[in-house]
C-alpha cells in the first residue's frame, strides 16, 4: 500500500475545537462491513448494537498535563516543553520535545512557573527536536509530580486552536482513565458517560481494561510513500491476566469483541496466540497496522474520524476496508460530522 491511497481532503471547518456538550450526545456513524450500510445515530444509541455476553475492551490510560511553558536562562526566550516519557524517576530525567528547538542547547537551563518554581537543565540532544531534561528539584518524587501537574497544561493537539482550560483536564480524559502515562487521549472512549456504561452493564456487556500509554508516535506524519518503510514509535502496554478469559471466552462464543479506540487494537494485536486468542503481555509495542491485515481479536471498533494519511486512518482502513471507509468519510463530510479528537464517533461492525 502507498501513502497516497490514504489521502482525503480534510474539512478544516469540521475539526472540533470543543467537546460535545454531553459525552454520549456526540453523533455516531454506524458502518456495517458486511452490508456496506451507513447509519446516523447519537452515541447513546450504541446500546442497541450490543447484547448479553459481548465484551468491550477499554484503554484505561490517563493523560497527564504534559505541556509546560517556560523561559530560557539569560535571554528569557519563551520555550514550550512537551513531556514525552519519564526516563528515570529518581534522577527526574525526561524525554521531551522543545519548541522552538533551534534555541536550546546542551547545558541550557529552563525556568518554569512564577518565581522560577521549577528549573530544568538540558543534558542531551537526542534528535533534531527531542531533548533530555534533568529537573533540578530537591523534594521527593510525589511532590515533584504534584508540581508538574500544577504547572502543566492538558496536551491538546495543535489543531485545537485555543489554550487548554481546566475543563479540558476532565474532558480530554475518558471517565475510566486510571493509569497515568499518556500524552494523548484514547479519543474513541471519550464518548462514554457513567450512565451509558451502567446501562450497558445491566444489559450484560462486560468491560475489560488494558493499558496502552499513547505517545506522539501515532500522530507523527508518515513521510515515505512505501508504508513498509515507516517505523512507529514504541508505546508501553499492559494486558493483564485478569481480562484474558473474559476476552477469549467471548471469542469462542462468537460474541462481539469491541475495541474502544485504535490504541486498543494496537495493544491486542501485539499479543495474539497462534490460535487467535489474546495473551497477557507487559512491555512495548511498535506495531504498525495498515491494509491488508487480518485481525485476530476484535470484530468491531469504536473510533473517531482521523487525519488524512495518518497511521490511525490506515489502521481503521485495514479494519473497515479502504473503499468503505473512504465512502464513510465522504458521507461524514457531507453530513457535517465533527472530526478528530473532540469530534464525533464511528462504530464499525
Amino acid at each position: 500500500m502507498k501513502l497516497s491511497q490514504f489521502r482525503y481532503k480534510e474539512p478544516t471547518d469540521l475539526i472540533a475545537q470543543q467537546p460535545a456538550a454531553e459525552r454520549d450526545k456526540a453523533r455516531l456513524m454506524v458502518v456495517n462491513r458486511k452490508t456496506g450500510k451507513i447509519e446516523h445515530k447519537v452515541f447513546g444509541d450504541i446500546l442497541k448494537y450490543f447484547d448479553d455476553g459481548d465484551v468491550m475492551i477499554l484503554n484505561n490510560t490517563k493523560v497527564f498535563p504534559a505541556r509546560l511553558y517556560g523561559n530560557k536562562e539569560k535571554t528569557g526566550a519563551k520555550i514550550e516543553v512537551f513531556l514525552l516519557r519519564e526516563l528515570d524517576h529518581d534522577s527526574k530525567l525526561w524525554d521531551v520535545l522543545v519548541d522552538p528547538a533551534r534555541k536550546i542547547r546542551i547545558g541550557n537551563k529552563l525556568y518554569f512557573g512564577d518565581n522560577d518554581m521549577l528549573v530544568a537543565e538540558v543534558i542531551d540532544n537526542t534528535t533534531s527536536r527531542g531533548r533530555t531534561l534533568r529537573f533540578l528539584y530537591d523534594g521527593d518524587g510525589n511532590d515533584f509530580r504534584k508540581l508538574l501537574d500544577e504547572l502543566g497544561y492538558t496536551p491538546l493537539p495543535k489543531y485545537i486552536k485555543r489554550e487548554a482550560t481546566l475543563d479540558d483536564r476532565e474532558r480530554y480524559q475518558t471517565i475510566y482513565s486510571k493509569v497515568e502515562g499518556a500524552v494523548a487521549a484514547p479519543t474513541g472512549g471519550l464518548h462514554f458517560s457513567r450512565e451509558l456504561m451502567k446501562r450497558m452493564e445491566i444489559k450484560g456487556v462486560t468491560f475489560a481494561e488494558l493499558t496502552l500509554h499513547i505517545g506522539l508516535g501515532a500522530f507523527r506524519p508518515v513521510e515515505v510513500e512505501d508504508l513498509t518503510k515507516h517505523k512507529m514509535d514504541s508505546e508501553e502496554v499492559d494486558i493483564p491476566e485478569s481480562i484474558i478469559n473474559t476476552v477469549n471466552n467471548a471469542i469462542d462464543k462468537k460474541k462481539k469483541v469491541c475495541a474502544v479506540d485504535t490504541s486498543v487494537i494496537r495493544a491486542i494485536e501485539s499479543s495474539v496466540s497462534t490460535d487467535g486468542h489474546l495473551k497477557p503481555y507487559t512491555g512495548w509495542t511498535n506495531k504498525f497496522i495498515f491494509p491488508p491485515y487480518d485481525f485476530s481479536i476484535a470484530n468491531c471498533l469504536i473510533t473517531n474520524f482521523h487525519r488524512s494519511e495518518s497511521t490511525l486512518f490506515m489502521m481503521v482502513a485495514a479494519f473497515a476496508g479502504l473503499d468503505l471507509l473512504q465512502e464513510a468519510y465522504r458521507e461524514a463530510i457531507k453530513e457535517k460530522y465533527r472530526f478528530l479528537s473532540y469530534g464525533d464517533a464511528m462504530l464499525i461492525l
